[in-house]
């Protein structure tokens, strides 16, 4: 493995890393020699497992740190950034913001008045899966964390623009989230900052798992994929680290597809 990141103080901020996409981006990053830092929000009952994961990621020899708060909470988030100012030092510099979040309601919007979604169930997902990525974007370039040539990347999804049942509320975030990235895109690039969205395909994850019909989705995706298979964390962690590289410097403002052509079918 080529660690291209050692010994240049990069760091990389990931929210929402304790599982699926987020965890495989850190785990590839760290094997490159890049240092990591994960927010993240868990019970004390699955800490047992996510710590066997954050583990891996300390084995390659790289400086760690994870924080268990809640990233949309004003005070947490001036902790966060207290912890990751001591940490990151003097030297260091975040390379990457990595938007990861999945905290998005998947109700029907036909149903009862409990069951189906309200206006506070889309305003609650747009701030976590949407515009907590400018929040954060904002809240690292106010305080000078960001290195000279850096990249924020965030997670988006087909159903940005394709209909799903019972994505309702998290469709709108991921249309907002591809929107204010290419607007941070063109803002903060005098700056040197480098803003996309990373658009997975079908991957099973604990987000997918979530979603009434996932296994309908599943098969239906292996049909549609011209390599009959779904795509893996690791494929999209692999695309994360292109991005991160100096050569990927040119690629901005964009929604690039990972997912094998799977948008073909």
């Amino acid at each position: 493995m080529v660690r291209r990141f050692e010994n240049t103080g990069y760091w990389t901020l990931i929210l929402g890393g304790s599982s699926g996409l987020g965890l495989a981006s850190a785990k590839k990053l760290a094997s490159e020699g890049m240092n990591i830092c994960i927010i993240h929000r868990n019970p004390r009952a699955e800490m047992e497992m996510i710590n066997r994961g954050f583990a891996k990621i300390q084995n390659e020899n790289i400086q760690f740190l994870s924080l268990n708060k809640d990233i949309l909470n004003l005070q947490h988030q001036q902790d966060i950034l207290s912890e990751l100012k001591t940490v990151v030092g003097k030297e260091g510099k975040i390379r990457c913001l990595l938007h990861s979040i999945a905290k998005g309601n998947l109700k029907p919007m036909i149903g009862s008045e409990h069951e189906s979604l309200s206006t506070d169930d889309f305003s609650i997902t747009l701030h976590a899966m949407a515009t907590s990525l400018y929040d954060w974007t904002k809240l690292l370039f106010n305080e000078n964390l960001f290195a000279e040539d850096a990249r924020i990347l965030a997670f988006t999804s087909e159903g940005s623009t394709k209909p799903i049942h019972n994505y309702a509320a998290v469709s709108a975030a991921k249309a907002a989230l591809e929107a204010i990235s290419r607007n941070i895109a063109l803002e903060f690039a005098p700056f040197g900052l480098r803003c996309n969205c990373i658009q997975a395909g079908v991957t099973d994850t604990r987000s997918l798992q979530m979603i009434p019909g996932s296994k309908e989705i599943k098969e239906q995706s292996k049909k549609r994929n011209p390599f009959k298979r779904l795509t893996t964390a690791e494929d999209v962690a692999d695309v994360v680290s292109l991005l991160c590289q100096d050569e990927a410097s040119w690629i901005n403002g964009c929604v690039i597809p990972v997912d094998g052509g799977e948008h073909l079918g």
